[in-house]
């Protein structure tokens, strides 16, 4: 899937564009559906994931399975970070 950082809504010098590749490349990521239908018809992904260099990040996207736009990535807040953990040794 091909990422698009035109005009990224968030500092691209705090979360460098390959680390959010490493989140989608992420073998152990976890994506999540919203729960809600928004108004302008996007469909947002959620996804919990970890770098190379271990740093934990949440990024929100859409995408139409050929290209995907982030539009918001921070660090996992202590509950994403915990819920991830979880998940992960529950597949280990």
């Amino acid at each position: 899937m091909e990422l698009d950082f035109t005009d990224t809504p968030f500092d691209t010098k705090f979360i460098k564009p390959h680390e959010i590749e490493e989140i989608f490349e992420d073998p152990f990521s976890i994506r999540l559906l919203p729960d809600v239908d928004r108004e302008d018809g996007e469909t947002r992904y959620y996804l919990l994931g970890c770098t190379i260099g271990n740093r934990s990040l949440f990024l929100s996207f859409w995408g139409d399975g050929k290209k995907a736009r982030v539009v918001a990535a921070r660090e996992m807040s202590v509950d994403e970070s915990a819920y991830y953990e979880r998940k992960l040794a529950e597949i280990k």
